[in-house]
This record gives C-alpha cells, sequence and structure tokens, in this order.
C-alpha cells in the first residue's frame, strides 16, 4: 500500500508539480465482502445494455438518502451522510444510467482526509461523450485546468460484474489508475477509483460527480 502511494503521487509530483488528488493516496480498502472480478471486456451499450432508469428515492437510514430530484441533497448524502457499506450499497442498486457529457463538479467522498485535502487540486472531469462512451479529462486545480486523459466506455463492474461506466486512465501518466461510476440518481455518478497493480487490485478512493 505505501509503495503505491509512494509510486503515485511521485508520478503527479513530477508532471504537474502539486500532489495530485483526483486520485489520491490510498483509501480504505474496500468492505470484506466485495469481490473484485477481472474485468477486460468492453460492454456495447446501443447492442447490449438496456440503460435502465435511475431509481426512485432510496432511504438507506442514518440521514443516507438519494433524493432523484435534489442533485445537492443526494450529494450532501453521498459526501457527509452514508457510510463506507452504505456508499457500496447505493453503487451496487444503481443501474448503469446514462454516460456523463461535458463538465461535472467533482467531490471525493471518502476516505475523510482526501475530502478535505481535495478541493483546492481537483474539481472535477470534463466528458468528451457520446451515447455509447467517448474519453474524459480531469479538471485539475481550481482554475480547472485539463489534465489526465481517460477513456470511457461501458465494461463490468470490478465489485458485482455489472455494467458501470469504466474510466480508463491508460493514455495517462498514470496508466494502472481504473475509474467505475453509475448514475445513482438523475445528473449524480457514484463510484471508485482503483489502483490495479501487478499482483493486486487497491481502492484508492470515491467519489461523486454531478
Amino acid at each position: 500500500m505505501i509503495a503505491v502511494r509512494a509510486r503515485f503521487l511521485s508520478s503527479l509530483v513530477l508532471t504537474i508539480g502539486v500532489p495530485s488528488i483526483f486520485l489520491g493516496v490510498a483509501g480504505p480498502a474496500a468492505s470484506a465482502d466485495t469481490e473484485i472480478i477481472d474485468a477486460t471486456e468492453v460492454i456495447d451499450v446501443q447492442e447490449g445494455v438496456e440503460v435502465e432508469p435511475t431509481p426512485a428515492v432510496a432511504d438507506y437510514g442514518g440521514g443516507c438518502v438519494l433524493y432523484p430530484d435534489d442533485k445537492a441533497a443526494t450529494l450532501d448524502s453521498l459526501r457527509f451522510r452514508c457510510s463506507a457499506e452504505q456508499q457500496d450499497a447505493i453503487f451496487r442498486a444503481a443501474p448503469l444510467g446514462a454516460v456523463p457529457t461535458g463538465v461535472k463538479s467533482g467531490w471525493v467522498t471518502r476516505p475523510p482526509v482526501m475530502q478535505a485535502v481535495a478541493p483546492p487540486l481537483w474539481i472535477g472531469k470534463t466528458f468528451y461523450t457520446g451515447p455509447d462512451g467517448g474519453y474524459l479529462m480531469n479538471r485539475l486545480t481550481g482554475a480547472g485546468i485539463e489534465g489526465w486523459r481517460a477513456d470511457v466506455f461501458a465494461a463490468p463492474a470490478l465489485t458485482d460484474g455489472q455494467p458501470a461506466w469504466a474510466l480508463d486512465y491508460t493514455p495517462s501518466p498514470t496508466p494502472p489508475v481504473y475509474d467505475e461510476i453509475r448514475e445513482v440518481t438523475p445528473g449524480v455518478w457514484f463510484g471508485y477509483s482503483w489502483w490495479r497493480g501487478a499482483f493486486q487490485t487497491t481502492l484508492l478512493l470515491t467519489f461523486a460527480l454531478a
């Protein structure tokens, strides 16, 4: 874990001169019952996957509530009120949803230390996508400087094998990084950022986009 963190941060410092946060340092491991699946198959959205509507309002308890008609309230839940276990349950229950398009703001939702460090260094992603994917650029620093390209396509999620939008950082300075997201309410996406190392896959952090 420490080696992964050092290698990741060193690459970012050398490339942009500041510690990157959009992928960050290693976060807590996935929940104990989460199985990492070797997902290399690209899903053809137009032919193989029916894009389902996002679910109705859902109350996970303790203030962790998803509101399909209130993005701000949903983001507040994901960022401050939902536990790691609840976040995992939300991801598992979500359909693939629509692919993000255009400029999206972003927030780290765990671990807490990265939630505090993130805002000055990473503020979201800009998606250059059509119905079946495309690519994105991360918005770095408060100025929204574009960097760290990722290819966007539908693929089986590492956690449960169901369709998710994969954000593959192979074209970037950190090719082992791999994100996956689902639309949990209309216009709000939640997902994971992974480090796919030679011997194991490690959860770096979770994040939300809107």
